[in-house]
């Protein structure tokens, strides 16, 4: 085939590239059904631009008679690739447990990430972290718990049942030549 015909083949069949971004589209389980959301990872220098935006999380309810309160929800990169919801009581456990390459303690996991704050159910939230790159985090996972991350109980920060999972996935780019 000559370089035309090829050009147009391309230009016909556009390749998909992958971007230095990657997406997670975030769904509810069965103990907050109404969350939908996504976060967006993107490659920045000197580290990862990361940024959310979700809506139907709990409003914040303080802690009673020894409850935990709900919200603000931990959020974390979980080590696992599976949302499925598996167990309605304890759902998303296919996830795995708190993303940590570097073996060190809860609060310091290249997974930890700041707490969602709901305002009537909406939560964004953009920031900056040196712990990874888009590529390290492929294929995790991304969860939100119903309540607060202490940041300190070991190993996870004691933030209670999973709410809401998405799995990372490369964001593509279409490109036609």
């Amino acid at each position: 085939m000559n370089t035309i015909g090829m050009t147009m083949m391309n230009a016909m069949h556009p390749w998909p590239i992958i971007s230095d971004e990657a997406i997670a589209f975030i769904h509810g389980g069965p103990l907050a059904p109404q969350i939908r959301g996504y976060v967006l990872f993107k490659d920045v220098p000197g580290g990862t631009e990361v940024y959310v935006e979700v809506t139907g999380l709990p409003d914040y309810k303080p802690g009673k008679n020894g409850e935990a309160p709900v919200g603000p929800h931990g959020f974390h990169i979980h080590e696992g690739n599976c949302c499925e919801v598996g167990d309605a009581e304890d759902p998303f456990l296919g996830a795995g447990g708190h993303w940590n390459p570097d073996g060190q303690p809860h609060g310091n996991h290249a997974g930890d990430f700041p707490p969602l704050f709901s305002n009537h159910g909406l939560s964004r939230m953009c920031f900056f972290t040196d712990r990874f790159k888009v590529k390290d985090v492929l294929g995790k996972s991304v969860i939100i718990h119903n309540n607060p991350d202490d940041f300190r109980t070991q190993p996870s920060g004691n933030s209670g049942k999973r709410l809401a999972c998405g799995v990372i996935k490369p964001k593509f780019i279409i490109c036609p030549e």
